[in-house]
């Protein structure tokens, strides 16, 4: 019995000794549309997603952030279906200007590495299909001005580029070099937190 009361009496010490804090993470989701450019086949062809995460203390957070662009390297009847997915995750470094909470603006930067899938389906004849998942790298900087304590627009500017030098298309009148395979993204949203 006395082993028994001795195991409890150091469990109920561990737990108050390391039971978590209340955590002050100021939490968010963005859904985004924008305009990829920089890039010979996606420059000016429309992209979309959402950013979700939180900022830790207000200054440091991380983000996830998940970006689709159909029809990147052109249109369906030349490349058939064709798209770039990026997801990412990310350090996220914003100083919030007039407090957490209520109408301000946080400007901030971003950085991160995940994975950025591309897809080409089809092509000139229907003959190039090809997909490669290859690990990636995202960087940016952006703001968020907050209308109120809940609602609020962010737009920001980040650089995709891939990792992986030997992944291609070419034949059919395609020609991708996915080795160096970069772009830009320019988009603009609502936050909520």
């Amino acid at each position: 019995m006395r082993r028994v009361l001795k195991f409890v009496m150091v469990a109920a010490t561990l737990a108050v000794v390391y039971a978590p804090v209340k955590a002050h993470a100021d939490g968010y989701v963005s859904p985004f549309i924008g305009v990829n450019f920089d890039n010979n086949s996606g420059g000016g062809r429309a992209n979309f997603g959402v950013n979700a995460g939180g900022m830790g203390a207000g200054i440091i957070g991380g983000e996830l952030d998940l970006g689709y662009a159909p029809s990147f390297f052109g249109n369906q009847g030349t490349y058939g279906s064709n798209y770039v997915l990026d997801l990412m995750g990310n350090v996220i470094v914003g100083i919030p200007i007039g407090g957490t909470h209520g109408a301000g603006v946080r400007p901030y930067g971003t950085v991160g590495l995940g994975l950025i899938r591309s897809q080409v389906t089809g092509g000139v004849n229907g003959l190039v299909e090809t997909a490669n998942n290859d690990v990636g790298m995202n960087a940016g900087a952006g703001v968020m001005g907050f209308l109120s304590d809940h609602v609020g627009l962010r737009g920001d500017v980040r650089y995709f580029r891939t990792f992986n030098d030997s992944s291609s298309i070419s034949g059919q009148g395609v020609n991708v070099d996915f080795g160096s395979f970069h772009f830009w993204r320019a988009s603009f949203g609502v936050v909520i937190r």
